[in-house]
């Protein structure tokens, strides 16, 4: 996890902020760590994260089963491309555990496996539970597109001024 934190947290722009007790964050997301396109460092008001890494269950986010000892989630918005290319299909046809494609909602044997992310597929989020050799390379790269994709909205959104 801290080697994930770093590549993504060393990324030109990025704000890294992982929340714990008395930072005024919630209690649910201490331990987590949410990475933003921020150049000027500010904690953007209008815009989600581009990654982030979750350590435990969310409400209605228990299919990953991170309650184990030492899990944990790489959830990136890697855009449609990217999504497409990892699952086969499009986000807003994100399977689901019913129709024989359960690993593209993070149950069962997934560690180690980009998946669909289990709640935000359908916007393009891919996840990877407990990553390790087999997809250390896949989530740089997830990590790079998604930080792109972030710098350009920001680009936009700053030319629209």
């Amino acid at each position: 996890m801290d080697e994930i934190i770093g590549f993504a947290g060393g990324l030109d722009g990025v704000l890294a902020l992982r929340p714990a007790p008395g930072d005024g964050t919630p209690e649910l997301a201490w331990g987590d760590a949410f990475f933003y396109y921020s150049p000027d460092g500010v904690v953007p008001t209008t815009t989600q994260p581009f990654a982030t890494i979750v350590t435990k269950n969310y409400p209605d986010d228990e299919t990953s089963r991170l309650e184990r000892p030492g899990a944990f989630r790489v959830n990136v918005a890697a855009g449609r491309e990217a999504f497409t290319r990892w699952t086969g299909h499009a986000p807003r046809e994100t399977a689901t555990a019913g129709d024989g494609d359960g690993a593209a909602c993070g149950g069962g044997d997934t560690d180690d496996t980009v998946i669909a992310h289990p709640v935000y597929g359908p916007q393009g989020w891919l996840a990877v539970v407990n990553p390790g050799p087999r997809t250390a390379e896949a989530v740089r790269e997830l990590l790079a597109e998604a930080h792109r994709l972030a710098r350009a909205r920001y680009e936009r959104r700053a030319e629209a001024g």
